[in-house]
């Protein structure tokens, strides 16, 4: 398997034949922000938030393969400025109170604003009605947060073999669903040890009787910010 290079931001990054320019700049130490990605999936490539510029396109970074000698851009103004309107329209199409959220702290979508410097939602609110399902004993599903990142339903059918969740509808109907004929997630064989209910990068699927158990300031994201967090640790990291 040969071992070839391309340009990130100006610096090279080394890659193997059929890996993606995400999974590369990751192997490399080099962070590409991201929502939807998942080392234990394929690319998926729905968030978008991965975009790079190649060659003068904008492309997802997850979806698309390392070429040698590519010059590719990813840290800059242009490609930011690309990203924030992204996340401000993932914060105005759900209803993301961070102040109020179990998941604050903990949550990559908040920990993205601040790594990108978000300031303002810019566009106007949609403060869509969205349920809150409690009826699990173990796990309160609060859909307010979705971002249809789609992980849940990937590891749930993937890995869990249980294909509990799906996304119904297009566009502004698009939403998170459980698949039971009642709507209800007590009405699956779903577990709090699944797969998926560890999966969720936002506040939607929560373990009951465990909340604030780590004191927001204290959490992922209040200790260190999203790039340093989101790549893999090196041999001899603690």
């Amino acid at each position: 398997m040969s071992r070839s290079t391309f340009l990130l931001d100006g610096q090279s990054v080394p890659f193997d034949d059929g890996q993606m320019i995400l999974e590369a700049a990751r192997a490399a130490g080099r962070y590409i922000p991201h929502l939807c990605w998942h080392p234990d999936f394929p690319p998926h490539g729905s968030c978008k938030l991965c975009v790079v510029k190649v060659a003068g396109r904008h492309v997802s970074a997850c979806a698309t393969p390392a070429r040698a000698g590519a010059e590719v851009e990813s840290d800059t103004p242009e490609i930011n400025t690309e990203r924030r309107t992204l996340l401000q329209m993932l914060f105005v199409e759900g209803n993301h109170f961070c102040p109020a959220c179990e998941k604050s702290g903990d949550c990559q979508l908040q920990a993205m604003a601040y790594d990108l410097e978000m300031t303002t939602p810019r566009f106007r609110h949609f403060f869509p009605d969205r349920p809150v399902d409690a009826s699990h004993p173990e796990v309160l599903l609060d859909f307010n947060r979705c971002i249809y990142c789609e992980l849940c339903v990937r590891a749930s059918r993937e890995q869990d073999g249980k294909a509990v969740f799906a996304l119904t509808g297009r566009g502004i109907n698009k939403k998170l669903a459980v698949n039971a004929e009642s709507g209800r997630l007590a009405d699956t064989d779903f577990a709090a040890d699944d797969k998926a209910a560890r999966i969720c990068p936002v506040g939607v699927i929560l373990k009951k009787r465990v909340g604030f158990a780590v004191p927001i300031g204290e959490r992922t994201y209040d200790r260190a910010p999203l790039h340093e967090v989101a790549l893999p640790k090196s041999e001899g990291d603690t």
